[in-house]
């Protein structure tokens, strides 16, 4: 059973001092200590969440749709499953996990950002819950599969969270995080840099609505680019006592990191 008590003792632990961040503060965003992190990042993604999904769209030049489905699609998600989408923001992954598993399945989005998930229009579809990757309002062993889209650089303790989504898988449970990771080479890191920090913002507060859209995807690449390094993100999962831990890596910067709950002798 999930208790108020137990979310709140894991979340908790997520701020310890010896928590794995995915990077390091980010002063020109926020102040120092774990409380001021969260409260930008619930503002700036409550403030602009009727912006995310067109500017996504653009910056992904339109192919994002597609390649959410194919990385699911390789990570093993099948009819039937139950699945919790973690960090779903507006629901652009949980959209072709429903899709997948299809009437025989289930969805759970969870998330920080009620502003996100209000603009995910999944009513009836897909239940919807505020929670937090390190506390999953969710008893053990609830889901055959879990996944985290591009939200990793968001969470306060990677290994807690990666514990927490052990918890909640069943034995043979797969799990699934996406993330945009800065390029190995040093010309591809310029171009990217170059697109992310300065057009995609340009872009951004030219056809966006709110006021801090801009400053979002400012801080969506700052992010990209201290996150932790794939080792480091595998080594978590590994910890954490999954099996089977792989990368896989498309176009250079989109990283698929898949692994197993073992299965029960």
């Amino acid at each position: 059973m999930v208790t108020d008590e137990s979310l709140d003792k894991r979340a908790e632990r997520a701020g310890s001092p010896g928590a794995l961040r995915p990077h390091p503060s980010m002063p020109d965003y926020y102040g120092e200590g774990l409380a001021p992190r969260r409260a930008f990042l619930r503002q700036v993604f409550d403030d602009t969440a009727a912006d995310y999904d067109r500017i996504e769209s653009m910056l992904a030049w339109g192919s994002g749709r597609w390649y959410r489905r194919q990385a699911l699609l390789r990570a093993g998600l099948a009819s039937g499953m139950a699945v919790c989408d973690v960090g779903c923001g507006t629901g652009l992954v949980t959209r072709e996990a429903l899709a997948i598993v299809g009437e025989n399945g289930s969805v759970l989005g969870v998330d920080p950002s009620p502003g996100m998930m209000n603009e995910a229009h999944l009513a009836g579809r897909a239940a919807m819950v505020e929670g937090r990757a390190e506390a999953i309002p969710r008893p053990d062993a609830s889901f055959d599969f879990v996944t985290m889209g591009y939200a990793l650089r968001h969470v306060d303790d990677v290994a807690a969270a990666f514990s927490e989504f052990r918890r909640v898988l069943r034995p043979g449970g797969r799990v699934l995080v996406l993330e945009i990771t800065r390029p190995e080479g040093a010309l591809a890191r310029t171009l990217l840099k170059a697109y992310m920090h300065t057009v995609v913002p340009l872009l951004a507060g030219i056809v966006s609505r709110r006021r801090g859209t801009r400053k979002l995807w400012r801080y969506y690449w700052d992010t990209i680019e201290a996150c932790i390094a794939p080792p480091v993100v595998q080594a978590a999962l590994e910890q954490a006592g999954f099996t089977e831990v792989r990368r896989y890596v498309e176009l250079g910067i989109f990283s698929e990191y898949t692994a197993t709950v073992p299965k029960q002798p």
